[in-house]
């Protein structure tokens, strides 16, 4: 006993030298900050804790710590006949005080460091034993800190160390009351670290799994975005172009005014139009909210066949069945892919015939857009964002899209299913991409949501 108490005496006399080294080397230092602490406690305190190397809120720290001067007290209390020695007061002193002190001087606490005080102030308890022992749960304590906090190679050793602490002063010493309770209660302190721990580390997972659904929904929406813009700019630049080139025609061959000044006027129109629309699609950008105009849907494929035939192109248009039934989100990618189809044709087949048929069902809505061809189907397809954004569009709300030539006529199909009211929505079987494509679906529906003023 007395080789321990030796020991035990000198590891605490080194420890103490260390911390008055500490705070001597950071007084200039820890002055700033007790002038701090005494002038906004709370903020100093908030500070100090978003210093610590490891991100536990402030009420765990602060329970930690209290649990650990509770029992450092207790033991104290216990030891009220030993109090002339000092050593009860010198543990409680290492184990309260020495890691805020350290602190505030600008030392944050280290796992290592730690375990010595831990070991160190439970020996000052156990040189002056008394029954029934409240001053092993400073281990416990310690042993559940230092497991949130370190790496399993220093608590699992740590762990080992308090219990042979505590059997070897058991050995030595008169006996330590209720020893196989505190043994128990070291390896549960370790444990309960060690979930902390665990949960830490699955918060840090989830975070970054947050940002990464985060960063590939931003994504995606800025590519549903630049489609719209193309779609948008891809109309109106073709439908424009064909009342330009009608203004032309009637100028140069008819000297037509008249036709020429209606032709410029829808011209106009639809440029108006289509800068309306970019400024609502590129609103989506900006933080501020953008124009409460709702998107174009089954009503408006009508007018946007009208546009074209006005402008000169022959197009033969007809709707089937109960358009009531077709969600807003399939109606605008109707529209959009009729725009695009529309204006492909008025782009590279301006004198060529065209069909739209939109045929509704109870099951699914469908679209079909031909085009006669003058000559042999193009072998070489544009590195636009036509058919892609458009095949992009229908594969994002569980449809399909095809587009290629087919006897003798160019023809785009699309196809959309229904969901049945009486079951709700249906969340079509595809790939290993479910999970982002629900995300997508989310993070559009919630877009589309703030433009129409919900």
């Amino acid at each position: 006993m007395e080789v321990l108490r030796i020991i035990v005496l000198t590891a605490a006399a080194v420890l103490l030298a260390v911390v008055a080294w500490k705070a001597i080397v950071g007084w200039r230092h820890a002055r700033q900050r007790i002038v701090d602490f005494w002038h906004d406690p709370r903020g100093t305190f908030e500070q100090h804790i978003a210093e610590l190397p490891f991100d536990y809120p402030p009420a765990v720290i602060v329970s930690a710590d209290l649990a650990l001067s509770i029992a450092a007290m207790t033991g104290v209390i216990q030891r009220h006949g030993y109090l002339g020695t000092t050593l009860p007061i010198l543990a409680l002193l290492l184990v309260t005080f020495a890691f805020p002190i350290l602190t505030v001087f600008g030392v944050p606490p280290r796992p290592v460091p730690l375990c010595i005080v831990g070991l160190i102030a439970q020996g000052m308890f156990l040189l002056q034993p008394v029954p029934l022992d409240a001053s092993p749960f400073v281990l416990v304590v310690v042993a559940g800190e230092v497991a949130a906090i370190a790496s399993k190679r220093i608590s699992l050793p740590f762990a080992a160390l308090a219990i042979l602490q505590l059997l070897l002063f058991h050995i030595v010493g008169p006996g330590i009351d209720s020893l196989p309770a505190y043994l128990v209660g070291i390896v549960l302190g370790t444990l309960v670290g060690l979930m902390m721990q665990y949960q830490r580390l699955y918060l840090y997972q989830e975070r970054e799994n947050q940002e990464i659904r985060a960063a590939r929904a931003a994504d995606e929406e800025r590519r549903r975005i630049a489609r719209e813009v193309h779609d948008v700019i891809a109309h109106s630049l073709s439908v424009t172009l064909l009342h330009l080139t009608a203004a032309r025609h009637s100028l140069q061959t008819d000297r037509d005014v008249e036709e020429a000044i209606d032709a410029l006027s829808d011209a106009e129109r639809l440029g108006r139009q289509a800068m309306a629309d970019i400024r609502h699609t590129v609103g989506l950008l900006d933080q501020r909210p953008s124009s409460l105009t709702p998107e174009p849907g089954m009503d408006d494929i009508a007018a946007l066949v009208e546009d074209f035939v006005r402008a000169g192109l022959d197009v033969d248009y007809s709707m089937s069945g109960d358009i009531t039934t077709v969600s807003a989100t399939t109606g605008l990618a109707l529209f959009r892919i009729s725009q695009e189809s529309l204006a492909n044709i008025a782009k590279h087949a301006p004198d060529a015939a065209a069909t739209l048929r939109i045929e509704v069902s109870d099951t699914r809505v469908s679209a079909v857009v031909t085009n006669t061809l003058a000559g042999p189907a193009p072998t070489r397809r544009g590195r636009g964002m036509g058919i892609s954004g458009m095949r992009q569009r229908a594969t994002l709300i569980g449809g399909s899209l095809t587009a290629g030539p087919a006897d003798g006529r160019w023809e785009v199909h699309a196809g959309f299913p229904i969901a049945d009211p009486a079951t709700g929505l249906t969340c079509p079987v595809s790939g290993p991409e479910d999970h982002l494509r629900s995300v997508r679906d989310a993070f559009t529906a919630l877009t589309r949501k703030l433009q129409e003023g919900m």
